[in-house]
This record gives structure tokens, sequence and C-alpha cells, in this order.
């Protein structure tokens, strides 16, 4: 068998030369919806959602890229309670990594392809508990840096170890970036996915056509991953990868982790407002999804 024909036995294909736009929906119909990374404190995550008000913009999702481990409780429950008023998915990150733990490699050039994955059985374990204690005190979305860990943590949510509306999303820091990383990290639990950050959109395309979770996708960089910005293509970006998460925000911190201030928090929110003001000029018809839809992670108390 030709290797085209089994490829698209298994659901992957080449994309037409002439792209076709995506009929694809999140469960509410919608076509798109706002992600801003690195809100780690929450001091920064109520600047934000007083500035979804300022700028009169929806963000429907939070993430925190430092770890779980790294936030007390009384942090975790207080920003719980931020994303419960404002109707908003918060995700917070796996705390163990290569990069955290005693790992001499990760910090080499070389030894950065480990990423930020678990190195042993007791890095596994701890992972685990992370994201146990975040779930104990209300979070219902994780972002997730190990495929491993992904496999474990599907596994306990099928047997009620975790709650079962727990969302898990495969951070761009995993690596992936083609159709078939895409349908296996769908197949293995994933329900969001964040692809490597400079694909092209014909790429985002093929990636679309082989899985049904969203795809979340890198809006603004930090300079430490390439400080590029994507504002003109989030219509094309919607039209042909949708449902999408736009991920936008990034480039106003130095590095993936960055201790975002609360003016910065603001400032990220401004970002979405620009990128928002794009997709109005460019592609009004644009359907996005309203804050606190069911299919949404916001989290429960």
């Amino acid at each position: 068998m030709r290797t085209e024909d089994f490829l698209r036995e298994i659901g992957i294909e080449r994309m037409d030369e002439e792209l076709k736009a995506s009929k694809k929906r999140f469960p509410d119909g919608a076509q798109y919806r706002f992600e801003v990374p690195g809100i780690q404190n929450p001091g920064a995550m109520a600047a934000l959602v007083n500035a979804t008000d300022q700028y009169g913009v929806t963000v429907h999702r939070v993430t925190q890229t430092k770890g779980i481990m790294l936030l007390t409780d009384e942090e975790i429950e207080e920003m719980v309670k931020i994303a419960i008023d404002a109707r908003m998915e918060l995700f917070l990150s796996v705390g163990p990594r290569a990069t955290y733990d005693t790992s001499a490699s990760a910090n080499t050039p070389e030894g950065a392809r480990i990423g930020y994955r678990l190195r042993g059985y007791e890095n596994l374990l701890y992972a685990i508990e992370d994201v146990k204690r975040a779930t104990t005190l209300g979070v219902r979305g994780i972002v997730i840096y190990d495929e491993g860990l992904l496999w474990v943590l599907n596994k306990m949510r099928k047997k009620g170890e975790l709650p079962k509306n727990t969302h898990f999303k495969v951070s761009a820091h995993c690596g992936h970036g083609n159709p078939a990383s895409a349908k296996f990290l769908e197949e293995t639990g994933a329900d969001s996915f964040n692809p490597v950050r400079d694909l092209q959109i014909p790429m985002m395309a093929s990636i679309r056509k082989s899985i049904n979770i969203s795809l979340d996708l890198h809006m603004e960089n930090p300079k430490s991953s390439g400080g590029f910005i994507r504002h003109y293509e989030a219509p094309e970006i919607i039209r042909k990868a949708s449902p999408v998460y736009l991920k936008t925000g990034g480039s106003i911190a130095a590095h993936h982790g960055w201790e975002t201030t609360q003016s910065q928090a603001t400032e990220r929110v401004r970002q979405v407002f620009l990128v928002q003001s794009m997709i109005d000029r460019y592609y009004s018809e644009a359907k996005i999804s309203k804050p606190g839809t069911d299919d949404m992670a916001i989290p429960e108390i």
C-alpha cells in the first residue's frame, strides 16, 4: 500500500492545495476562545479579570505555568474563586519537571530536548500528587508536559481517581507539531493540544483535520521562544483550524514561567483586545464562545 493511502486510512491526510475552512466547532457551536498564559498568582489573575471589563473582551482560559507545587493552598483557593466568579477556566501546570529536579542534562543545549518531562519513578509520583492536590482544591484544568503522565492521569480519570470533568491540556513544551502526534495525544486522553509555536497555517490545518479536540495556538510569544506576533493571522487561523484557543499576551513576558505583575496582566488583556479587533475587522462573522459554557474546565468548590 502507498504510504499516503495508509495514512489516509488511519485518518491522516495531506491538506488540499486550496485550504478549506474547518467545519469543526466547540460544543456550543463557537469557533474560537481566548487563553492568557503566565498568570502565576491571585493578584495577577484579579488584575486580568478587572482588565477584561476595562477593555470589553472575553478571556475564557487562564494558565499558570510555574507549577502547582509553587502555589500555597490558599493561593490556589483564591484563584479558584476568582475563576468561578468570572466563569473562566483555570489551568494549573504540573510542577515537577526536568528543569526543577537534579538533572544536569536538562540545562545543556543538547539536554534541553528533555523539555519539562519527568525523570524516574519518584518524579512521576510527585507529579501525580501535584495534580491530586490541585483537583482536591477545585481545579479542573491541568497543563501537562509529559506524555507518560498524560497516560496515567487519563487512566486515573477513567477509574474515578480524579474528577471525571478534569481537562488535560498538552503544552507546546512537549514539542509536538504533526497530525500523527496530535492523534496520539487525543487518543491518550488530551482534551486540548498546544502544538509547537511556529507552525504555518497549512500545518495547523492538517492537524485540525486529524483530531477533534481544541487546538491552542500562540498569537504571541516571549522573546525566549522567538518573540513573533501573529495578530493579523488570527482570522485565517480561526477559519482553517477551529475550534481554537487563541493564546495571547505572551509577548509581554521575557520567558516561559515569567512572574506576571498586575500591570503586565492588564497589558496581556490589552493584547487580547488587539487580536479581537483584528477578528472583528477581517472575520466579523466568526463565532466566539460566551463565558462559562458547559464544556469549559471551570473550577468547582
